[in-house]
């Protein structure tokens, strides 16, 4: 199963590694990857696969969310069916 992992925050060093290495702590791999800044602010969508993830969905979701907290910056974790729903026009 495929999610979509959004990262907005202010830019600094070491964003993307972060995230990519809490990801990697669950076993979910990064598939695609967008990037950019906007005025000194970081924005980041991926597309991660979770079907090898040693946790559940659920719980990813509120890890990552917290890994952003402490990282200062909002991460968000959505299935990709969801995702895809949520912004359909």
């Amino acid at each position: 199963m495929k999610a979509i992992v959004t990262v907005v925050g202010k830019d600094r060093v070491g964003i993307i590694a972060g995230v990519c290495t809490a990801l990697a702590n669950f076993n979910v791999n990064v598939l695609d990857i967008s990037q950019t800044v906007m005025e000194g602010y970081f924005t980041m969508m991926m597309a991660v696969e979770v079907s090898g993830c040693n946790i559940p969905l659920g719980e990813l979701v509120t890890k990552m969310d917290e890994t952003g907290k402490n990282m200062g910056l909002s991460i968000r974790v959505q299935r990709e069916d969801i995702f895809n729903a949520m912004h359909r026009i």
